[in-house]
């Protein structure tokens, strides 16, 4: 069983030498995908969602209210600086924590009904996490990180392996397969967690300030790979402090102190 949509990952050398070359027709989008200007399926809905953290006998607010509706094949980036709130929605978002009231909808399951092992293999399957620090086990190869949530998906050995390749493959770190996470560059390293979020075909990929720790070359080949991914049909929500970085999304939303206002990058 291979994933659903197949990706290919441009090699940066041969991005950079393709930018002379006139503008291609644009690809159409794998079957089942709509364009995102269409009415394609929602897959998220959040109404009304607020989170308090208690500390005493004083209540903070985090998030006051916040309603949100992603769509397959969206590419959204949620734009807010430190200490906005949007920490919280990530993980609100990724099934990490949980609202203090609203509803939270996610293909079509009101997640404040699932119990533990439900919320487990919810985040399993349907969502692909991606962070800054890239959260790679340092004593497994790039490859046995990428077999990972296959272990977790029950996967056969024989299954899983090939599975991984091909994922390192679209990521150009086929000779990079038997490395270490402290032998590759931070950009390989990303590319890496980039492989293992993508292993199980996730519904959405959820990428926080997924290049916050590269530099800004680095960082804008990563960002290369997101919009690839994206017109391939995949979903994407980014968290990210950066103007330039959002700018790559096809949609922008701003939070600032626990509210969410729709926006671009014009104008944030």
């Amino acid at each position: 069983m291979m994933p659903k949509n197949k990706i290919k990952i441009s090699d940066p050398a041969e991005t950079e030498a393709k930018k002379g070359m006139p503008a291609e027709t644009k690809k159409s989008l794998p079957d089942g995908i709509k364009e995102q200007s269409g009415k394609s399926e929602e897959i998220l809905r959040m109404t009304d969602i607020v989170k308090d953290y208690r500390m005493g006998d004083e209540v903070n607010r985090v998030l006051k209210g916040i309603s949100l509706s992603v769509r397959r094949g969206e590419f959204l980036a949620v734009l807010g600086p430190s200490g906005s709130g949007k920490s919280t929605l990530m993980n609100i978002i990724g099934c990490l924590d949980t609202p203090t009231s609203g509803e939270y909808l996610l293909s079509g399951r009101r997640i404040a009904d699932q119990n533990e092992n439900a919320l487990a293999a919810i985040r399993s399957r349907e969502i692909g996490f991606i962070f800054q620090s890239f959260h790679l086990l340092q004593r497994e190869t790039a490859l046995e990180n990428v077999e990972l949530p296959l272990i977790y998906a029950g996967l056969a050995e024989k299954e899983r392996k090939a599975r991984a390749e091909e994922m390192l493959r679209r990521v150009n770190l086929s000779d990079k397969m038997r490395h270490l996470p402290n032998q590759l560059s931070g950009g390989q390293q990303q590319r890496v967690a980039i492989a293992r979020a993508m292993a199980n075909d996730p519904t959405i990929l959820l990428a926080d300030e997924p290049t916050g720790a590269l530099d800004q070359k680095t960082g804008a080949q990563v960002m290369e790979i997101f919009e690839q991914l994206n017109n391939e049909g995949h979903t994407i929500i980014m968290i990210t402090h950066d103007i330039k970085i959002a700018g790559h999304a096809k949609r922008i939303v701003r939070i600032l102190d626990g509210c969410l206002t729709e926006g671009d990058a014009a104008d944030a």
